[in-house]
């Protein structure tokens, strides 16, 4: 997967260890945490690099953009999904593995991989193990993913209303969770859950589209391929 025999496979290990997990007090970091956090930061890093080299004329609006589109939470999820860390977080996590789990184990392999290797080596790891293996950078170019643009402008055109109602507000792993409903003309289309309120109202917009038929819902909408469940469990 990595490409290397890790040194330190302890801190691999630990990469797909939830936080949910029994203390072991072997280890200084009890969970991938803080890994998720190195690699957050390195994985940005090395995006915006790779798209600053890739595009030498393209303007900071579009680079953010593109970074966006490919470092966001539902990709990140989709690549871990399509690397089958699920696998690896059941071996060492003991707990219900949700969605969300997926995108937060990448980002913890990528510092583990920093913190074993260093920039140089991570860099390639990340260009070639997943942005060449799992993201198609051409296409993300023309991808739109405001789904609640394309939901609005689809609405004003059918002269249809559209709003969002929050469902509910609660809390899982110590942070606050919400639950968006979109409603197109007062009906209920669609739900969905997210740490951020504007990031489940987006999910929630693409699945009314999807409800409406007006993106397919067998992942062609998707860059990567795969349509994003509803997580109202996180």
């Amino acid at each position: 997967m990595v490409g290397f025999t890790p040194a330190n496979l302890s801190i691999f290990k630990l990469a797909f260890s939830h936080k949910s997990n029994p203390s072991d007090k072997a280890y200084a970091m009890q969970n991938n945490e803080r890994l998720e956090f190195l690699g957050d930061a390195v994985l940005g890093t090395i995006v915006a690099e790779y798209l600053f080299i890739k595009y030498p004329h393209a303007n900071e609006g579009f680079l953010t953009k593109m970074r966006s589109k490919i470092v966001k939470r539902n990709t990140l999820n989709k690549i871990g999904d399509k690397m089958g860390l699920d696998m690896l977080l059941s071996d060492y996590s003991q707990t219900r593995l949700s969605r969300s789990m997926l995108g937060n184990a990448v980002e913890a392999l990528v510092g583990a991989v920093y913190l074993e290797k260093g920039y140089g080596p991570t860099k390639r790891f990340v260009i070639q193990k997943i942005l060449r293996n799992y993201v198609d950078v051409h296409e993300l170019e023309s991808y739109d993913d405001n789904y609640k643009s394309q939901l609005l402008e689809w609405c004003q055109k059918n002269g249809q209303t559209v709003s969002y109602k929050l469902v509910a507000r609660y809390k899982f792993e110590k942070r606050d969770r919400f639950k968006v409903a979109v409603m197109v003309d007062n009906q209920k289309i669609a739900t969905a859950d997210d740490f951020n309120k504007k990031s489940a109202e987006q999910t929630a917009s693409e699945k009314a589209m999807m409800m409406l038929g007006i993106i397919a819902d067998n992942g062609e909408n998707g860059v990567l391929g795969e349509d994003e469940e509803e997580e109202s469990e996180d």
